[in-house]
């Protein structure tokens, strides 16, 4: 009996070590897992700061990397102008209207509340890159660029403009505080801390207030896929090559907005 307990006696001891080294290898891991141990997931973290939750004390997007003269998505700004089936020329006028805002790329149907504090940390984080050479747009109210001009679209050919608006492209991570400690911590991170996944693009403005971006008319050879596919859209919007990107059926002519004159542009 006196052998079975000092036994018992000699495994009880064991486990209080091994209960003794466990908040110790805990530490030695927290701060890597910290985003798996908390209770704030960083797609609950994402959800709180877009929803302005009353769980939390702050939200913040912190900026930690930033790309001036991004330029965005190629979208057809133009109606399609057919010139099948000619042997020459066709002089058309086109009218072009394109709108820029600010955008937050955090993940599908992502949406902050308008009075939430993530929004007045982006605005402020806007702030500190608008420039005297770069004006950004910093809050989310639409800027509108329309122009009506008379161009040139080659034989057999159809011919629409295209756009890209430059923007200024912040990227980095949010950092949400919470009021009550969650799992012994109250500072959480989307997706994770120093990450720069979070991308939040300010357009970029010219100095009489209108989008700042690439302007080009584009002409595709008629009867060949990428027109048919133009023409079968029905005028919808649909993605379209960058740039001289559009292959040896298409012919890009950019357009500078400098060359512009101001009496053929209307803001919206």
């Amino acid at each position: 009996m006196s052998r079975t307990g000092r036994a018992k006696s000699h495994r009880s001891k064991k486990k209080r070590i091994t209960l003794a080294l466990a908040p110790v290898a805990a530490l030695a891991v927290a701060v890597p897992l910290m985003a798996q141990a908390g209770a704030a997931t960083p797609s609950e973290v994402s959800a709180d700061c877009a929803s302005n939750s009353d769980r939390l004390e702050d939200c913040d997007f912190v900026p930690v990397q930033n790309k001036r003269n991004s330029l965005g998505p190629n979208q057809r700004v133009s109606a399609v102008t057919d010139n099948c089936g000619s042997t020459g020329t066709a002089s058309k006028t086109f009218k072009v209207a394109t709108s820029v805002s600010r955008f937050i790329q955090l993940e599908d149907g992502f949406v902050a509340a308008a009075d939430s504090k993530l929004v007045g940390s982006i605005v402020e984080v806007g702030v500190s890159f608008n420039t005297s050479e770069i004006n950004i747009t910093t809050d989310d109210k639409t800027t509108g660029l329309e122009i009506t001009r008379t161009d040139t679209v080659q034989a057999d050919s159809i011919g629409f403009f295209m756009w890209s608006a430059k923007r200024t492209d912040v990227s980095g991570f949010l950092r949400a505080t919470y009021k009550e400690e969650q799992d012994g911590q109250k500072v959480f991170f989307a997706p994770s801390e120093g990450a720069a996944t979070v991308h939040v693009f300010y357009p970029q403005l010219l100095k009489n207030g209108t989008p700042d971006g690439r302007l080009w008319l584009r002409n595709v050879k008629c009867g060949t896929a990428e027109a048919n596919g133009i023409q079968n859209s029905s005028n919808s919007l649909r993605a379209e090559p960058g740039f001289d990107e559009g292959g040896k059926n298409v012919t890009d002519v950019e357009i500078p907005l400098s060359e512009i004159p101001p009496s053929e542009i209307s803001t919206q």
